[in-house]
């Protein structure tokens, strides 16, 4: 009879890593839709096929050394199966694996929903420096960015490992991130931001006297519909960082998740509408759009212990906060079209330092500590990578290439043909 539990147990915990997972995977569309609906008409088939290749790359650099860096596992270098046959089995796989605890499923499906992170931290690099990036200077950083740079930093906080044998920052710091606001989402700004500080603004964006030109996007509605497909990706995103379902606690987690996860976007959407009608007199809708992402980066950090008015105040102050950002790294001339900077990273920073306040287990100085290690790693590896690429092959197109679009110089066709000048 106990065994039967447990395998029922097995099956329902692997089930629904597989589900989230999935969940998670559906974001890359929803990246793919909100940054073609954020750039020019012109950018568009240039935009799509990096968020297309970027999951790919993501998938295989993980499978090949990612996974074994992040956990010390070794699932697929050495052929080991992702699955059990019998209960014995399934402990055994679960001890060398690292899963610990009463958390045992799949090993395969451990796998598929950690690759789905890693695809989403690459694709908030894509929208930052879109429109003057050379295609292949892009899909190089993603082979580094997805299989060791993100891994790195993956190995000292999920993965528990000591950052270069000087500390942990889990057991010395107690750094808490529940499903990534530092560990993914602040880190792929980070990796951003050294991509567009090597990169310089797109033609036109800044003029004299600190003038800052605005470039719409071609698509709203596209865009909308990529936040609705993030909104709904991210209860795979938050749930299934719970790790497991089949008992009567992690059920209840799994739903104050999905539950904090919702009202957070909700807080974001109404303090940025809010705060842009204030600011600009006009109910802009880019910033409710980045303000419901900003709600879901704040929440993910720790989404399971907040109450749900709680939950919401935290997505609201990362709504706010990301109109402001916006502003302030438009001053600052970093060009980034669809604010990705701001969402993920400024916002990402609240995220993490918003968790002692709900969770009594980590404190302020053990967050800062934790967002430091992820930015000063992900950025200067960064940097360093990206000053690599643009030496060997350069990063920018050419201002006549720049101008004509990206799509025809790197990819040799244009997303709307037949309303182009160019047809």
């Amino acid at each position: 009879m106990e065994n039967q539990i447990f395998e029922l147990q097995y099956a329902i915990d692997t089930f629904y890593f597989l589900v989230m997972g999935a969940l998670v995977m559906w974001m890359a569309a929803g990246f793919s839709m909100l940054e073609a609906g954020l750039v020019r008409s012109k950018n568009t088939v240039e935009i799509l096929t990096k968020n297309v290749t970027l999951y790919a790359i993501a998938c295989t650099m993980y499978m090949v050394t990612g996974y074994y860096l992040m956990y010390g596992g070794t699932l697929f270098l050495s052929g080991i199966e992702g699955g059990a046959t019998l209960v014995e089995d399934a402990l055994k796989a679960s001890a060398e694996n690292g899963f610990g605890g009463d958390s045992v499923y799949s090993a395969a499906s451990d796998f598929f929903f950690q690759v789905v992170f890693v695809a989403t931290a690459m694709s908030i690099v894509s929208g930052a420096v879109a429109e003057r990036m050379k295609l292949w200077a892009f899909m190089a950083f993603a082979v580094v960015m997805t299989g060791f740079i993100y891994p790195m930093e993956g190995s000292w906080t999920w993965g528990g490992k000591s950052v270069f044998g000087l500390f942990s920052l889990g057991d010395d710091f107690g750094f808490s991130d529940f499903a990534g606001s530092g560990i993914v989402h602040m880190a792929g700004a980070a990796a951003a931001l050294a991509g567009v500080l090597l990169l310089g603004p797109r033609k036109g964006k800044y003029g004299a006297n600190g003038q800052v030109n605005a470039i719409p996007g071609a698509n709203l509605p596209l865009a909308t519909l990529g936040t609705f497909i993030l909104w709904m990706g991210w209860f795979g995103f938050n749930g299934g960082s719970v790790l497991k379902l089949g008992d009567i606690a992690s059920a209840n987690s799994v739903a104050m998740v999905f539950l904090n996860t919702n009202a957070a976007a909700a807080g974001g959407v109404i303090a940025a509408m809010i705060v842009a009608r204030i600011l600009f007199g006009k109910t802009d809708l880019t910033m409710v759009l980045n303000g419901a992402l900003a709600g879901l980066v704040a929440i993910t950090a720790e989404p399971s212990t907040p109450s749900a008015l709680e939950a919401t105040l935290i997505g609201a102050v990362g709504g706010a906060l990301v109109v402001f950002s916006i502003i302030f790294v438009d001053k600052l001339r970093i060009d980034d079209p669809v604010g990705a900077i701001s969402v993920h990273g400024v916002v990402g920073l609240w995220g993490l330092l918003a968790v002692p306040l709900t969770n009594s287990d980590t404190s302020f100085v053990g967050q800062l500590v934790g967002a430091a290690t992820i930015f000063i790693w992900v950025f200067g590896a960064s940097l360093i990578t990206w000053m690599i690429i643009k030496i060997v092959m350069g990063l920018r197109v050419s201002e006549e290439e720049e101008y004509e679009g990206v799509d025809l110089a790197e990819c040799g066709m244009e997303a709307y043909p037949e309303f182009t000048k160019s047809s």
